[in-house]
């Protein structure tokens, strides 16, 4: 069974199925169907389903150009009915892995699709699972429920990790450029895996277990995460001295050894850095082991939407004598990143919620965000609208507060017409006159 499967892999005749056709599936079913593999996508979103299958696109980086030529080569469908899993040589899982309110890992969408898996298991069949997650979830999770019919995991159906790594927006890697990692739960299984993913990527990094692969992820981002948080403590000390910390980072990356530059902005957004860390502090405790570091770095990011409200509002005290309740604002960017339309777990939302606390009038002008869409955390916010951008209309403002710094923008245009710009991504540095924009260092 397992020279079958390996052979089917090789030869590109295996049937692929994408489970979960989100930022992380879609481009992973990209670089299956141009691959040759017959690729079909499951998701339950029937307008996601639609849209695919006419060729049209739900995300900003991926365009429908690229989704015409997945259909055209005759190798990538779409679908929400789950039965079809089982014609699939190969299942990548690919769904969100959230944290609850109470910030612990919600495994909801994980075991709902792996129970929907199993009852449509077959031997010979090799299952993946893509999503970030805390050390022992295969094994503890999704083992039992793909073994409870008499299947075993290494004898007639396999069972692999390997953390997805995509970075939307990112022109300089793609799917089939970035380093895969892969781990199996048992030698078979581990052959398998990576043997699928050596046909799509450049580089398969093997390691020896589950557990570690799932471990692999968790690292990556928690590096970022304290990294960032460090930047952004030393950015409330510096100001405070009155340094400019974007000029000390400028000039701290010049060593060539020994330093990695990180920046500091008004928090942590996207489906990955403000989450994956609480994952592994949730199964830390299950073996009394404390995460202090880890936790802290979370402290820290999380307060820096209030230190933006807090700055904002002691510069339209000292520089205008108004204060925040009733003064008139504008958020520039909603994504939670440059020169993307993702909006999941950006600060902006947070930023936004705590100055209309505190009665401020607020809107937002984002290129690539027309409608603010429905949240779990913000819905008061959904089907606010993107504003017309103009000089008037900039002018109009008591304060421009710049919490994504998308490309797309004319800050020259911005410097020139707001009274006042509250920068926290030295997005206005090349326009800074002095005559009303501050840096929020």
């Amino acid at each position: 069974m397992t020279k079958e499967l390996l052979e089917k892999f090789r030869s590109h005749s295996a049937t692929v199925a994408v489970v979960g056709l989100g930022y992380v599936g879609l481009p992973l079913a990209e670089a299956f169907s141009f691959a040759g593999f017959t690729v079909v996508g499951f998701d339950i979103d029937d307008k996601k389903v639609d849209a695919l299958n006419e060729c049209r696109s739900y995300i900003r980086t991926i365009p429908a150009e690229r989704i015409a030529a997945m259909v055209d080569t005759g190798h990538f469908r779409a679908t929400s009915e789950f039965s079809g899993l089982a014609d699939a040589d190969a299942i990548l899982v690919c769904v969100p892995t959230p944290l609850t309110q109470h910030r612990e890992p919600d495994m909801t969408y994980v075991q709902a699709t792996i129970d929907t898996i199993a009852g449509h298991l077959r031997p010979g069949q090799l299952i993946v699972l893509e999503s970030t997650t805390y050390p022992g979830t295969s094994d503890e999770l999704i083992r039992p429920s793909l073994e409870r019919d008499g299947l075993e995991i290494g004898r007639n159906v396999f069972l692999g990790y390997s953390p997805e790594r995509e970075d939307p927006g990112n022109i300089d890697y793609r799917t089939a450029t970035i380093p895969k990692v892969v781990g199996g739960a048992d030698p078979a299984s581990f052959a398998l895996a990576e043997c699928l993913y050596q046909q799509v990527v450049s580089e398969v990094v093997g390691v020896s277990s589950l557990a570690t692969a799932e471990a692999v992820k968790l690292t990556e981002n928690i590096f970022r995460a304290v990294n960032i948080a460090l930047v952004n403590e030393l950015k409330v000390v510096y100001d405070r001295m009155g340094i400019d910390v974007w000029e000390v980072i400028e000039a701290a990356k010049s060593k060539p050894f020994g330093y990695m530059p990180f920046y500091p902005g008004p928090g942590l957004g996207g489906h990955c850095i403000p989450i994956d860390p609480f994952y592994l502090t949730w199964k830390a405790r299950e073996f009394e082991t404390s995460t202090r570091f880890i936790e802290l770095a979370g402290e820290i990011n999380t307060a820096m939407p209030g230190y933006v409200v807090d700055r904002l509002a002691e510069t339209l005290d000292l520089r205008f004598a108004k204060p925040l309740n009733g003064a008139r604002l504008l958020i520039l960017g909603v994504a939670y990143k440059k020169n993307v339309d993702d909006i999941r777990e950006s600060p902006a939302l947070r930023i936004i919620s705590l100055l209309e606390r505190r009665g401020a009038v607020v809107d937002f002008f984002d290129p690539f965000v027309p409608e603010i869409p429905s949240t779990r955390e913000y819905p008061e916010l959904a089907g606010r609208r993107c504003i017309e951008w103009s000089a008037a209309a900039i002018g109009s403002y008591d304060a421009t507060l710049i919490c994504t710094d998308h490309d797309a923008v004319d800050y020259g245009e911005l410097v020139a017409h707001s009274p006042l710009v509250v920068d926290t991504r030295n997005a206005t540095a090349a326009f800074r006159d002095g005559k009303g924009t501050v840096l929020l260092s």
